[in-house]
């Protein structure tokens, strides 16, 4: 079995969300696959600011930024990008403590292109139910996804 492979089923292990977008979904797709408009809509909560070291957006490569969050903390964010199908699906490898983080979330972003809208669903997949557990509710992992995908939504609304 692969190092941080799990024998449990993916669903036991996954955390779903789905917002509706308003907006076609190429422009969804390019607020991910474009660094500038990641950095106005990435960092949550509100008024924090993103600082970007390394952005390459083809599989294989990486995002490495941190995420300053008003008060002063800091949260490193690297994103190892490992399927990319525009304009429908983008696959990553999220290290929250940095790459060298031993439990990394697969996360699964597909676009569903719903006449002007686009149905946008993020899947993230842990290393095991324990660890989604935690996520869950240490760290608010639902929460966290569905304000990323309100932020996202916003952005795409004053991009239109």
């Amino acid at each position: 079995m692969a190092v941080g492979a799990s024998t449990q089923p993916e669903a036991d292990r996954e955390i779903l969300v789905s917002r509706t977008i308003e907006g076609p979904r190429t422009l969804v797709f390019d607020a991910f696959a474009d660094v500038a408009h990641l950095a106005k809509w990435w960092a949550v909560p509100s008024g924090s600011r993103i600082t970007t070291r390394t952005f390459d957006f083809r599989p294989g490569g990486v995002w490495d930024s941190t995420i300053h969050v008003p008060g002063g903390a800091e949260y490193p964010n690297y994103l190892v990008w490992k399927e990319i199908a525009p304009p429908e699906r983008i696959v990553w490898m999220y290290h929250g403590m940095g790459k060298d983080d031993p439990n990394p979330v697969k996360t699964i972003l597909t676009l569903a292109e719903r006449g002007a809208v686009t149905e946008a669903t993020l899947r993230l997949v842990f290393s095991s139910k324990e660890e989604r557990d935690e996520k869950f509710a240490k760290y608010h992992a639902a929460a966290g996804a569905r304000q990323a995908l309100d932020a996202l939504a916003a952005h795409v609304g004053k991009e239109r």
